[in-house]
Parts: structure tokens; C-alpha cells; sequence
């Protein structure tokens, strides 16, 4: 019996040893590995306070040590659609593809799903007296944002990410994690779309709200000024039209679909204007950028055109795409800006 005892004396301080040895341990000898049912293998990272503050920027140290938040709108990757994956800027995990991301409205990059759910970590968060769910690395324990159920379908949910929390990985580049061990799709599939029904304002905000829609940004075409100021386009000078820039993903939303939605927030017999707004600035317009772009919205038209009467004969202009100018800043997400109060 004093055998078997002794034996298990000896199991507990090896085991009490090596806890210990963890807590104490530098970095280099910290890391933990975790296993998924696939047998593939992750080590989590752990530092100390301090060693965080060397490495991370003082804003990157404040979100995701401190769970802090950064301004809406202010974040290098809200408005961003380029191809590839975004990596926990703490510890470089590969955590988002831009084949989730979408354009929420809200300021922030938000994402439909992680790339692999056994990098991120899930917990409670009552601050700010609501309850939320916290959105966390679990490799590092870095707080990224939060997730919400407000997403588009099927799924509804809405990654909603610090864009200082991220490194973004273009397509084709290393990401500095062995690709044998995650297979990372990094590829989207994304089109572009460009409109043009009278104010910008407002056809942005019924844009950005269709499920499939990437980003939106509001701008001038079709004119023959170069980089044209509102001012330049609303003395119906420029040949500019107000129009929307859409990016799209069409997997989720036909084309067929945008232009038949475009056709019904505005009324496109009215020539060089909407309602009060008059000028060719406010013309109806599509503006193409493929022979099937225009073999689509010329039959939709048509078929338009065919239930209507003669007096009310569609007069929206399908034209080729030459170059887009984007609006001046305050342009952008105009309504969304106005219910926050921004200047």
C-alpha cells in the first residue's frame, strides 16, 4: 500500500512540476498544443505583459490586450475587398478569409465565418451593461471584436472585427503558418456592378442592405471631367453622373438580380432627373463592364419596357464603364453617418 502511495506522491509532484514549469517558463518553452478530432495540431502562444508592449503598437496593445475598441469607420480594413486572409495581428494565425467578409454598415470589418472555428474562442462579455458575445484568438488570447446574430443568411451571423486585430495576407503570399497543416481558402468570388438613379445617398443605403453585397462607394462616371469635385458634377457641366459603385459576390446575388432591384428603387422614365433633383447628374444609368452586364440589363430593360404604356417608355442609358471617380469622404455611407451625427 505505502508502494502505491509513494507511486502516486511521485505522479502529483511530477505533474505539479511541470504546471509550474509552464507558469514560469519564457515564451520559447510556453507553447501549448491543442488538437482538433482531425489530429491536426495548433500551438497557442503565451507572453507576458510585457513582452506584448514591445511588440505590439500602443493601439494594437489597447484592443487586443485590453478588449478596447477603435472608432468606427477608422480602420484600415473596413472598406477593404482585396483577396486573401486576415491574420490575428498578435500572434500571425490565419483567422478570416475575404470570401466571408462583407459590408455590415457598421464601421467595423465584418466576416459571415472564421476559416477554422478552432482558432477562435467564444466568451460572455456583460461591459457596457449589454450582453454580447466576446470574439477571441485562441491561439494567443488576443480579443478581436464580437459576434452578433445579425448577419446575413442562412447562417445570420455577423463577425464584427477591430481592423487593428488583423494583418491582412494577400492572395498567394505566405502567411507564415504550414500550409499542410490548414487548408485556407482564400479566394472570393467578386464581381462589380455601377448605377446611377438620382441621388447617391440614398441608392447606396438600398444597396448596401441586399445579402450578396460586398461594399458599396458612391462616386461619379460617365462624364468627361477628370477627378471632378461635387461642385464640378452638380453644375451639370462634368457629364458625370451620381452613381454606386457595387461589389458583389455572385454566388450570393445574380446580377440579374441588382439590375432588376435598380429598376425598382427609382424611377427610370424620368429623364435627367428624380423627382426634385434635375440635371444630367441624375440621369438613370447602367454602366456595363461586360458584354454580359449589357446583354443582361438591355433584356431586363426590354422586358420592362413591355409591360409598361408608350408615354411610359424606360429611359435609363446602358453604356459601357470607362473609370469611376469616388465622392469626397462624407459622401460615403452618407445616411449611416447622419444617424451617428457625424460631421
Amino acid at each position: 500500500m505505502s508502494q502505491k502511495i509513494g507511486g502516486l506522491v511521485v505522479i502529483l509532484l511530477v505533474i505539479m512540476g511541470w504546471a509550474i514549469y509552464l507558469s514560469t517558463a519564457d515564451e520559447g518553452h510556453r507553447e501549448m498544443i491543442f488538437q482538433d478530432g482531425e489530429g491536426i495540431m495548433i500551438k497557442t502562444v503565451h507572453k507576458t505583459d510585457k513582452e506584448w508592449k514591445e511588440i505590439l503598437t500602443p493601439e494594437q496593445y489597447n484592443v487586443l490586450r485590453k478588449s478596447g475598441t477603435e472608432r468606427a469607420f477608422t480602420g484600415e480594413y473596413n472598406d477593404h475587398y482585396e483577396k486573401g486572409i486576415y491574420c490575428c495581428a498578435a500572434c500571425n494565425i490565419p483567422l478570416f478569409s475575404s470570401k466571408t467578409k462583407y459590408d455590415h454598415g457598421t464601421g467595423w470589418p465584418s466576416f459571415t465565418a472564421p476559416i477554422e472555428e478552432r482558432t477562435i474562442e467564444y466568451r460572455s462579455d456583460h461591459s457596457l451593461l449589454m450582453d454580447r458575445t466576446e470574439v477571441r484568438c485562441a491561439v494567443c488570447d488576443s480579443h478581436l471584436g464580437h459576434v452578433f446574430d445579425d448577419g446575413p443568411p442562412p447562417a445570420h451571423k455577423h463577425f464584427c472585427v477591430n481592423s487593428v486585430a488583423l494583418q491582412f495576407k494577400p492572395e498567394g503570399s505566405e502567411t507564415g503558418f504550414i500550409r499542410d497543416e490548414v487548408q485556407l481558402e482564400n479566394t472570393v468570388s467578386s464581381e462589380t456592378a455601377t448605377f446611377a438613379a438620382g441621388c447617391f445617398w440614398g441608392i447606396e443605403h438600398k444597396f448596401a442592405k441586399l445579402t450578396g453585397v460586398l461594399s458599396t462607394a458612391v462616386g461619379y462616371t460617365g462624364g468627361h471631367t477628370k477627378d471632378p469635385t461635387y461642385k464640378q458634377v452638380c453644375s451639370d457641366k462634368s457629364g458625370h453622373a451620381e452613381a454606386v459603385h457595387i461589389i458583389f459576390d455572385p454566388l450570393q446575388i445574380r446580377y440579374e438580380e441588382l439590375v432588376k432591384f435598380f429598376f425598382s428603387i427609382h424611377d427610370p422614365t424620368q429623364l435627367n432627373r428624380q423627382g426634385p433633383d434635375v440635371g444630367t447628374q441624375y440621369r438613370s444609368a447602367i454602366f456595363y463592364h461586360s458584354e454580359e452586364q449589357k446583354d443582361i440589363a438591355t433584356k431586363v430593360k426590354d422586358v420592362l419596357n413591355k409591360s409598361r404604356q408608350p408615354k411610359n417608355t424606360i429611359v435609363t442609358e446602358i453604356v459601357p464603364f470607362a473609370e469611376f471617380y469616388k465622392a469626397e469622404e462624407y459622401h460615403q455611407k452618407y445616411y449611416e453617418k447622419m444617424r451617428r451625427g457625424d460631421k
